[in-house]
Parts: structure tokens; C-alpha cells; sequence
């Protein structure tokens, strides 16, 4: 199982933010060099970040983003959907409907990881991290 790269910058992103002190904005700038990764790149996932609720932005020179109310809840899961959407990683390409044995195999293992990163939350590895 494979992600993309916004998401790995996404969530290390978020774990900056958690450990930065949750409350103070930081720079798109800060947050690309900490990562040695383009800002234009980053605001990318940053804006899919603040779509989806989890961060919030503020223009001008003391602007940059921040965490919202309620991070602490924030789970990788919630961080792996902002930016990957919610599809299904499996998709049987036979023709024989939703009985298919090897895609329910699948998607009982997709449900189970889902459970997994939906417990995982930024907060928590935040917490016990001497992350950055």
C-alpha cells in the first residue's frame, strides 16, 4: 500500500503544527523549509488541509496557518482523507457484482487499517515526540 507524497508532507505538516504550539500561525515558508519542499508545493496541501477543517489560515505579514479548535481529535485518518479522498483502494475489475470473494478479502483489511490510523491521532504522537 502506497500514499502519495502530500500526504506524508500533510501529516508531518500537522505533527509540526501540534508541536509548534497549536495556537500560533507559522508560515508556509517555515513549514516548506522544515520539509526542504516547495512552498507553492505545500500551500497545495495546506489548502486541502483548511478545506477539510483541520487548519485554518490568515493572510498577511503575522498570517500563516495554524491548527483549528478541536485538533486534538484529529486522527491520521482524518489527514490521509483530506488529501487522498475516501475511495476504496481496491476495486475488483471482474464483472461478478459486490460478491466477490477476493475483493471482500480487501476491503476487510481496508476497514481494519482505517480503524487502526482512525486511533492514531496527531495529538497523541505529538505529545511524545521530540518531533523537529
Amino acid at each position: 500500500m502506497k500514499y502519495s507524497k502530500a500526504t506524508d508532507y500533510a501529516l508531518h505538516t500537522m505533527l509540526f503544527l501540534a508541536v509548534a504550539t497549536p495556537n500560533k500561525f507559522v508560515g508556509v515558508q517555515e513549514l516548506a523549509d522544515r520539509q526542504k519542499v516547495s512552498p507553492t508545493y505545500l500551500s497545495k496541501i495546506l489548502t486541502k488541509l483548511a478545506k477539510s477543517g483541520m487548519i485554518e489560515s490568515v493572510s498577511g505579514a503575522n498570517g500563516g496557518y495554524r491548527l483549528k479548535r478541536n485538533w486534538e481529535e484529529i486522527s491520521f485518518l482524518d489527514v490521509i482523507h483530506a488529501i487522498e479522498g475516501t475511495a476504496s483502494l481496491f476495486d475488483c475489475n471482474l464483472n461478478h457484482g459486490s460478491e466477490c470473494l477476493i475483493q471482500k478479502v480487501m476491503v476487510s483489511a481496508e476497514e481494519n487499517m482505517e480503524d487502526y490510523l482512525k486511533e492514531q491521532k496527531i495529538a497523541d504522537l505529538a505529545k511524545n515526540s521530540g518531533y523537529m
